[in-house]
């Protein structure tokens, strides 16, 4: 039978190459939204090898003496995450999860020799996503339901001002578990208010059920946080063509006249499609649609009177714009896509300091897979390389760091000397601009503000011996 469960992290900064897992929150729940069984609410010890953000400390309050103290190793936490919540059927759920979360939770399993995908499908696994999903309810089918503006005064999605405003239970944002209740709390509200529209985006957890609606429509409604906030982040969109890298499309966003890049080269196409905070530049309206990410799409059936004033879409004019392209400028789109990697990979430098954020170079070979598991079951001082012999050369180079981060006290001499060594190339490599340099330059600015509260000052304070201890590591 499916189940929900609902998770959210607080981590250690926001790139889920560099940062760590900090505090993991979950819940169960059945399918109408009921809860099932205990609550989670687990830290994770943070290694000597890692120096937080500042930022992301001061905001969730959760230090790395916090972690050491009531945490789990992540070895310790995974065997955990597998035994009681990675069960079959289970639909993971979170609030930009997709984006996030899951990624954090990607890279965890690929540092500790588990398959950084089984976890979420294997045994009709699935992951969905509710920040979509409020998005496009909020697009199409608002009713029923209040929706949040910013400071800034423009609307907003964000988890704790809907939580607010519909008067959802929130005891505490950036609390893992806090925000998993409140995340149950919204998606009652939205199933509740929209059952319809929730049911058909859930089921769009499923690829090929994406890929039926893509394959389907000439013309789609696509709800994402890469589109303009002014029209609740939707619009209508065409597909160019299919990805190269597969299970994917690249589309085109129709709010937008094709006239200006039908001429480019594929160069200045990509140069076009760069991102720039210039607002006046224009920019290539093409985006990838991945399969596997829960798009929020929908025929332009779901459009009606309400919804096309409200998005401003005239289909006629966006049927037009469709219409001036051809396969000539979707094949230019493909050739600027293909300079853009290889430009990203020409300016890629991988030394062993960043084996931790290699996950996507390449899936692990079948045959490793098993030594994997063996390296999961054995015993702290079981664990040496010569016994474990890779095709993949990650896992070789990993396979040190596994050890010293979930088992310190393990460790003989030669590889404590090898571990402290690692840390300080990590640390200090850079000079002037090295981590650690740039971790207390940080740490001094805000130690200046005057706005700080008594537990803000106190998490500078842990971040300042944390900084001390890691400097007799690797001096």
């Amino acid at each position: 039978m499916n189940s929900f469960f609902f998770y959210d992290l607080e981590t250690s900064g926001t790139n889920p190459r560099t940062s760590r897992i900090m505090q993991f929150g979950g819940q169960r729940t059945d399918m109408d939204l009921n809860p099932i069984g205990k609550s989670y609410n687990l830290y994770i010890k943070m290694t000597e090898d890692i120096l937080p953000d500042p930022e992301a400390i001061m905001i969730t309050g959760i230090t790395p003496q916090k972690t050491l103290a009531d945490g789990l190793t992540e070895a310790e936490f995974l065997k955990l995450f597998h035994k009681e919540i990675a069960t079959p059927g289970t639909i993971f759920v979170g609030f930009n999860s997709v984006r996030f979360d899951d990624e954090f939770m990607r890279f965890l399993h690929y540092r500790n020799f588990y398959d950084p995908y089984e976890w979420q499908w294997l045994g009709d696994k699935s992951r969905w996503d509710l920040l979509d999903v409020s998005r496009m309810t909020r697009a199409l089918r608002p009713e029923g339901i209040l929706w949040p503006v910013g400071s800034d005064g423009k609307n907003s999605n964000k988890l704790e001002l809907l939580a607010s405003i519909n008067k959802l239970k929130h005891r505490s944002a950036h609390d893992a578990l806090s925000d998993v209740e409140v995340t149950i709390e919204l998606a009652k509200l939205l199933k509740n208010k929209q059952p319809k529209l929730f049911d058909y985006l859930l089921n769009l957890r499923n690829k090929r059920r994406v890929q039926e609606v893509v394959s389907k429509e000439k013309l789609f409604v696509y709800t994402s946080g890469k589109y303009s906030g002014e029209f609740e982040k939707t619009t209508v969109v065409t597909v160019l063509s299919e990805h190269p890298q597969g299970q994917a499309v690249l589309v085109y966003d129709l709010r937008h006249d094709p006239e200006a890049f039908l001429s480019m080269s594929p160069e200045q196409i990509a140069e076009a499609w760069k991102y720039t905070k210039d607002e006046t530049a224009i920019r290539l309206p093409v985006k990838t649609l991945k399969f596997n990410r829960c798009p929020a799409i929908a025929p332009l059936g779901v459009l009606n009177e309400k919804s096309l004033e409200r998005l401003n879409i005239d289909l006629n004019v966006f049927e037009k714009h469709r219409q001036k392209l051809d396969g000539k400028f979707s094949q230019k789109v493909l050739k600027a896509l293909e300079i853009m990697d290889k430009k990203r990979q020409t300016s890629l430098v991988y030394d062993e300091q960043d084996i931790d954020g290699l996950l996507y170079d390449d899936f692990f070979p079948k045959q490793d897979q098993a030594i994997m598991r063996a390296v999961r079951l054995a015993e702290p001082t079981e664990i040496k390389p010569e016994d474990f012999t890779f095709k993949d050369t990650r896992l070789k180079t990993l396979l040190p760091l596994y050890k010293a981060r979930n088992y310190p006290k393990s460790l003989n001499k030669e590889e404590h000397f090898a571990w402290r060594q690692f840390i300080e190339r990590k640390l200090t490599r850079g000079g002037e601009k090295s981590p650690i340099a740039l971790y207390k330059t940080r740490i001094k600015e805000l130690g200046q503000r005057t706005d700080l509260t008594l537990n803000q000052k106190g998490s500078l304070d842990d971040l300042i011996r944390w900084e001390k201890k890691l400097e007799l590591v690797i001096n």
